[in-house]
């Protein structure tokens, strides 16, 4: 299966991106709350009391539970919008259909999904050489789609490094690999492979955010649990597998944002292991500064 698509090399970065990638933006969730003032509490008290005497019983409750159920749905909703652009759109529709998946959800992110014998290829690659663990923390994640990293963005330099180097395996094997925006997220700058065994996005291998510089692949079940061991990611929330149709594989993983220049050789390796189980080809990325 061929692809064909418009490189984001010929085509240029849009001013999108531009802007995007220029600033750290800070993405915020704020939690629910209710602040009462003295005169908004008094206010409150007489409404209820009047209430109790002239509104029916079924309706007075109906009020009660109905008003802080209309607060907490819109502060999750300006939540969801603070996470950014992404793969669903910004409206209430979009907002609504992520809801109806939060039922679905992962429970535990950091399990690795079961392996499937008779798919190919058969293992991973980052066993061949043991990833180390990344230092500090976990960053902080929330979202479904998008699903962004809260804190601890990745670095300007580091972004610029890894984009560098993607393009420059486009145009060392331009008969194997092609970039361009995701077809996934809508937004941001992602590699394809041209002839994928293992099809998600029209060959998409990875995409990176220009938010908070985190990415989004698939990889093998095998190097899906050394990146989680390893503390480099973490599993989408929508990778389940059930009755219900989940959106994306259960091999969709979140890749935390490079921080530096030893963050960024590291996650060169995972998206060598993200090229390697979406064409069962082995490809080496050096990042700028190796080359």
């Amino acid at each position: 299966m061929a692809l064909t698509m418009t490189t984001a090399a010929q085509k240029g970065a849009s001013s999108e991106d531009i802007t995007q990638v220029s600033v750290n933006m800070v993405i915020r969730q704020d939690p629910f709350n209710i602040t009462l003032d003295a005169s908004a509490l008094l206010a409150v008290s007489v409404l209820l009391v009047i209430g109790m005497h002239f509104v029916d019983r079924v309706v007075l409750e109906f009020m009660i539970v109905f008003v802080p159920v209309v607060l907490l749905i819109h502060n999750d909703y300006l939540n969801f919008l603070k996470l950014g652009p992404g793969g669903t759109p910004p409206t209430f529709t979009g907002y609504a259909r992520l809801t109806w998946y939060r039922l679905f959800t992962l429970r535990d992110p950091f399990s690795p999904p079961p392996r499937d014998p008779t798919a190919l290829p058969s293992a991973g690659i980052l066993s061949q050489r043991p990833l180390p663990y990344r230092p500090g923390p976990r960053p902080s994640v929330a979202g479904l789609a998008p699903q962004r990293q809260l804190n601890q963005p990745g670095s300007q330099q580091a972004y610029n490094q890894l984009r560098s180097s993607i393009e420059t395996l486009t145009a060392r094997l331009p008969q194997k690999f092609v970039t361009a925006t995701s077809c996934l997220e809508k937004h941001g700058f992602a590699l394809f492979s041209r002839h994928p065994i293992n099809v998600c996005g029209n060959g998409e291998v990875c995409h990176i955010h220009t938010s908070d510089r985190s990415m989004h692949m698939n990889l093998h079940p095998d190097d899906i649990k050394e990146v989680l061991e390893k503390g480099w990611g973490q599993r989408h929330p929508m990778a389940w597998k059930g009755w219900v149709r989940a959106p994306v594989p259960t091999t969709f993983t979140m890749i935390y944002a490079p921080r530096d220049e030893s963050d960024l050789r590291i996650v060169s390796k995972i998206i060598e292991a993200a090229i390697w189980y979406t064409t069962a080809e082995q490809v080496d990325i050096q990042t700028v500064s190796e080359s």
